[in-house]
Parts: C-alpha cells; sequence; structure tokens
C-alpha cells in the first residue's frame, strides 16, 4: 500500500511538471540555415533572405555594389591590382584585407581612408572618379557599427512594369557603375553618365552582354559577381522595349 502511494505520488509532481513547462517556439538558425540572413565572415547567404528592413545596412544590396563600383577597379582595390594588398571585391576579402572592424569605427581604415581629409591618401584617389558622397559614406559607418555583417534581403516582388531609364535604370547605373564609367578618364573610356551615353552602350548590345557576363564584352560588375538577377531583367526588357527615357 506504501509502494502504491509513493508511485502515485511521483506521477502526481511529474504531470504538474510538465503543465509547468513553457515551450518556446524554436528560432531559425542565424547563419547559413534556413531562413537565416548571414551573418560573420564566411557565412553563406540564405538564397530566400528575409524582407529589408529600413534600419538596416545590406552587404549585398548597398555596401558591396558601392565599393566595386568605387574602389575595386582596374589598378586600384581589384583582385588582379590589389594596391597595398587590399582586394574589395567580395565579402571575404573586404572582411580580411579591408581592414574592417565590426562595431568599431575608428579603428577601421576602411572608413579612415574614405574620410581622410590628406589628398594623397584619401580614397578613392581625386581623379579616379567620382568622391564618395557623405551619403555614401555614412552608409559605409552605419554598416559597420551595426557590425559589418554579410547580410542581404527581399524587396519582394521584381516590377517589370513601365521600365523606363529614369524610373528603373538610371538607379541602377548610378548604384552599380558610375563609380568606374564616369568623370574625365572612365574606365575603357566608357562613360556611363547620363541617359545619351547609357542608351549608346545599349544599342549594339555591349551592356547587357556585359551584366550578364557573356559574349565579347568585359563581365561587370567588374571582377565581382552578377548583378541581381531582377537588375539584369530590368536592363535587358529596357533595351528590348527600345530603350526609353
Amino acid at each position: 500500500m506504501k509502494n502504491l502511494l509513493t508511485s502515485i505520488i511521483f506521477v502526481f509532481v511529474g504531470v504538474l511538471v510538465i503543465l509547468s513547462c513553457k515551450h518556446e517556439p524554436p528560432l531559425p538558425p542565424l547563419n547559413g540555415g534556413t531562413g537565416g540572413t548571414g551573418g560573420g565572415p564566411g557565412d553563406t547567404l540564405n538564397p530566400n533572405p528575409y524582407p529589408c528592413d529600413p534600419d538596416t545596412i545590406y552587404f549585398s544590396q548597398t555596401i558591396l555594389p558601392l565599393l566595386v563600383s568605387n574602389c575595386a577597379i582596374p589598378g586600384c582595390h581589384s583582385a588582379d591590382a590589389a594596391e597595398d594588398g587590399v582586394i574589395l571585391n567580395n565579402y571575404e576579402n573586404i572582411i580580411n584585407t579591408g581592414d574592417v572592424r565590426p562595431f568599431d569605427l575608428d579603428g577601421s581604415d576602411l572608413y579612415e581612408v574614405i574620410t581622410e581629409n590628406d589628398p594623397d591618401n584619401i580614397m578613392p584617389p581625386p581623379g579616379d572618379g567620382n568622391p564618395l558622397t557623405s551619403e555614401q559614406i555614412g552608409l559605409i559607418a552605419a554598416w559597420i557599427q551595426q557590425g559589418a555583417l554579410n547580410l542581404s534581403c527581399n524587396n519582394g516582388d521584381c516590377d517589370t512594369t513601365n521600365v523606363t531609364y529614369v524610373s528603373k535604370i538610371e538607379p541602377i547605373i548610378t548604384a552599380k557603375c558610375l563609380g568606374c564609367h564616369s568623370g574625365s578618364s572612365p574606365q575603357g573610356d566608357i562613360s556611363l553618365s547620363g541617359y545619351a551615353n547609357v542608351r549608346d552602350q545599349s544599342i549594339d548590345g555591349s551592356l547587357l552582354q556585359a551584366v550578364q557576363h557573356v559574349g565579347t564584352a568585359t563581365p561587370m560588375p567588374y571582377q565581382s559577381s552578377q548583378l541581381p538577377q531582377c537588375e539584369i531583367d530590368l536592363i535587358r526588357i529596357w533595351i528590348e522595349n527600345g530603350a526609353p527615357q
């Protein structure tokens, strides 16, 4: 009888413990797993990233195009030139050789050189293209302060309606191309400043070949990954529609 009573007490206590437990839903993995958005050096970007957060600076959408267009250019910080041993054409190289210290703005040499007052030390060097704007410098600073993470995001469905130069193409060219292809000495003697120059490059097919990494045109962005498929599609549709302004 005593053993039976003891067993009943143990069962009752066990039920109470189970009922008192709070089971939290599992959190999605942060680094390379399904639903993650990447993290530190070497992380694999999730192919289906979260929607973009306006308060977050995303490496893939904002920082990489900025550095590739303005810094990873031939003769400077591209993979073949590697000026001063610094390559700025992908996340791993930017972190490993670009002197970026997550959360440490003052300790990041990348930030120091883009805010340098000495014309002999500032980057990009005067005359090599357009200087970084205060907005672009602010984006790099915010990215470093947020941890210099390898994040990507999803802006939603690709809107391929009403594809004109002003509405869809000019923002791509400005963000991804003008760092190399503007100023008095554009790379390859190809200027993409303004509608007329972009249209001229589209007529013979060289612009589309370059962004698709096909044909005889030099793949663009230079020594870096292709533009997002949506942006390539927008350029293709714009050209097929007669390159309207």
